[in-house]
């Protein structure tokens, strides 16, 4: 009877939550809030491996929801935003060392018009050896600031040059600055990709959207420990939808199906409060202030979270 419980004990724990992490720069101390310096790679990468987590191409995760199998906890999948040559030139050598797969999201103008930092044609096509590419816009807009026109010509213009120069079509797509909403979201689900990528703290798990899957970001000082801790919370946002008007969060309606009694709210500018929770439900009077032009709302449950991104002024020119 013990060693059937240990069994069953050992089941429970295997099934849990996969973790997308993103990577911008790499030992470029010009800009702190968007480099992970060298000795914190390593750091991460010795961190994943003395602890059994399996680096995994984001394709095997992708497919995993799809079909809708569990999701190993120990499953890491690797990205890289913006195609800094930062990458290339202190990082690749140890993604390479590690055998560590990744997916490497590209700005496609800063690659065609030849900026300075950025990766060019041809390294990349040495990368996508080693790792998947995949497309993170043309120009890098601010995307919900921009009108369809506008943003499916982005749509088009990038994936087309991204075609032509490497060879592939991409399968996944995440936003610039990680900034989107429901009509952004949608535009972008219209050009086919298997998947989309967000910059929301959380993880992924068995029922997560496809279009919106979680992604912590391992920048600057990051927590690595605390961020693996974070499970998926299936939840259903049904107020608010969008940024309001007066900048003033008057509800908060959200469905679970957690039993808990009590949960945590945080919004930007005001940090985390303790809140109650009824048959799963959490559907409170609010009077918060947003303060910045880009605010998260993450309702916890244990250590489960869910992001729910409002943009201030989606007014698009």
């Amino acid at each position: 009877m013990k060693t059937l419980l240990l069994s069953l004990l050992s089941v429970v724990i295997l099934w849990s939550d996969a973790h997308i992490f993103v990577y911008h720069r790499f030992g470029d101390s010009r800009y702190p809030s968007t480099d992970t310096t060298i000795s914190q790679l390593k750091k991460e990468f010795k961190y994943f491996k003395a602890n059994g987590y399996k680096i995994i191409p984001l394709e095997k995760l992708v497919n995993a929801v799809k079909n809708g199998k569990n999701i190993p906890d120990k499953w890491v999948v690797l990205t890289i935003d913006d195609n800094f040559r930062s990458f290339y030139d202190n990082a690749f050598d140890i993604f390479k060392r590690y055998n560590y797969t990744f997916s490497l999201f590209v700005y496609v103008e800063a690659t065609q018009k030849k900026y300075p930092d950025y990766l060019s044609w041809k390294q990349l096509r040495e990368i996508s050896k080693y790792g998947s590419l995949e497309f993170h816009s043309y120009a890098h807009p601010h995307m919900t600031f921009m009108s369809d026109k506008k943003l499916k010509n982005d749509f088009q213009k990038g994936l087309k040059l991204f075609e032509k120069n490497l060879k592939i079509k991409p399968k996944y797509f995440s936003y610039p600055y990680g900034e989107y909403d429901n009509r952004v979201k949608s535009i972008a689900k219209s050009f086919g990709f298997d998947a989309i990528i967000n910059q929301n703290m959380g993880a992924v798990g068995k029922g997560s959207d496809l279009y919106d899957l979680d992604r912590n970001a391992l920048v600057g000082k990051s927590n690595l420990k605390f961020l693996l801790k974070f499970k998926y919370l299936k939840a259903t946002w049904i107020e608010p939808k969008s940024y309001p008007k007066n900048g003033i969060i008057t509800s908060l309606h959200v469905e679970t199906k957690q039993s808990a009694k009590y949960g945590g709210l945080y919004t930007s500018g005001n940090g985390w409060e303790k809140i109650a929770i009824k048959n799963g439900i959490i559907d409170l009077k609010l009077d918060k202030k947003l303060t910045k032009a880009r605010n998260r709302i993450i309702i916890s449950i244990k250590n489960k979270i869910s992001t729910k991104l409002l943009i201030k002024d989606n007014q698009w020119n």
